[in-house]
């Protein structure tokens, strides 16, 4: 039986928005957003949110649907994805979950860790840890406690180590079983996943275009008008890649020329973190080559048709 929730993931600038919209015209599905910051309206420019052209063109889900001031975590993404596939369901229409945001498509494939709250003490205490240990040595304490995250997570990735070992501290259980206790949101049967993938080096000057273009098409006033607002600095819409570079130029710290090639390094960094998390995480999803057709696309998530 062919899936009716297709997983289309991949890092950032690697096409999925067209992808996704161009299976979507073809079978008929409504497409629902799994990227973090395009949840938000306030960035449409600088998160590289489908335009409202393009979302005439085949029913979204959870685009821009919360303001800047409000702080969305994986429970919250999930449980409105879960609503908006039901609904789509609902209509006898098939789903194309899309983005680059790798722990939701891990809520829902693997299900949701519940896991207590860690009081804030124990956070402060566990940044500490790691600011004056440096990873090296805190990872490997992170091993004698917790040695499946200490081997999972990648190089560099600070807030997972750290909350790994702050979970830990706070529960006197590791955080690799609290995941493993978990359900899958979905049915295995009820999803297929696939990757978009483009050579690095045509990724890279991807990203290094559309970060042109976004300045070009007016991602400074979006940034200049999310300033305005005088949001608290560690809300997610305030982390967006390239709001700290233009936030920078604003103040007239950096020049435009630095603050876009600090912007687009941010941002191959960041598809790099994401190419290494695909490749872990979903190592048995098909790779599919970026600018693929709709129906070669379709031919991975149900190779038997």
């Amino acid at each position: 039986m062919s899936a009716t929730v297709w997983l289309l993931a991949g890092p950032t600038a690697g096409g999925k928005s067209a992808t996704a919209l161009d299976l979507a015209q073809v079978t008929g599905a409504e497409i629902v957003n799994a990227d973090s910051m395009q949840l938000y309206r306030d960035l449409r420019l600088l998160t590289a949110r489908p335009s409202v052209a393009d979302e005439g063109l085949a029913p979204h889900h959870l685009f821009g649907v919360t303001d800047a001031g409000e702080a969305w975590s994986v429970g919250r993404w999930l449980s409105a994805a879960l609503q908006a596939l039901a609904g789509i369901s609902g209509r006898g229409r098939p789903a194309i979950v899309v983005g680059g945001t790798g722990l939701y498509f891990r809520a829902l494939t693997k299900g949701l860790a519940a896991v207590p709250p860690v009081p804030p003490p124990v956070r402060r205490a566990v940044l500490a840890d790691f600011e004056s240990m440096g990873e090296i040595a805190f990872r490997r304490r992170l091993a004698e406690v917790d040695p499946a995250a200490a081997a999972r997570i990648a190089s560099g990735d600070r807030q997972r180590l750290t909350r790994a070992m702050e979970v830990f501290a706070a529960s006197g259980r590791p955080l690799s079983d609290w995941q493993a206790a978990t359900e899958p949101a979905l049915a295995a049967t009820a999803w297929r996943g696939a990757v978009l993938t483009l050579p690095r080096a045509e990724l890279y000057r991807r990203i290094e275009a559309r970060l042109e273009a976004m300045l070009a098409g007016g991602a400074v006033n979006e940034v200049r008008a999310l300033l305005a607002r005088g949001l608290a600095p560690n809300l997610p819409a305030m982390k967006a890649l390239g709001v700290a570079s233009l936030t920078r130029l604003l103040a007239g710290n950096l020049s435009p020329e630095a603050a876009l090639a600090e912007a687009q390094a941010e941002t191959r960094r960041y598809a790099k973190r994401q190419i290494t998390w695909f490749d872990r995480q979903c190592p048995d999803w098909p790779r599919v080559t970026a600018g693929a057709s709709a129906r070669e696309v379709l031919g991975q998530f149900n190779p038997a048709q």
